[in-house]
């Protein structure tokens, strides 16, 4: 399964690592470039914006700090939708 992930932070980054464990194609996005450089290292994909995220995977999970950064994630400029 192609697996999309956006927010690599203190939660979403074990996350992230766990489907990849589990054999998962996993893209990433997060503000961070040393988060993003951790999980490709880790065997991810880079993407550099959520869109980008969302055109290469078949489910992508968020895991973002409050409601506006989901929003701005999903609806803004560059988001998933």
């Amino acid at each position: 399964m192609k697996v999309g992930f956006v927010g690599l932070g203190v939660m979403g980054a074990p996350m992230a690592l766990n489907i990849l464990k589990h054999g998962h194609e996993l893209t990433v996005y997060d503000k961070s470039p040393e988060a993003v450089a951790r999980l490709v290292q880790a065997g991810a994909k880079q993407a550099h914006t959520a869109r980008e995220v969302g055109a290469a995977s078949d489910i992508v999970v968020t895991m973002l700090p409050e409601p506006q950064h989901v929003e701005q994630v999903v609806l803004g400029p560059d988001g998933l939708a």
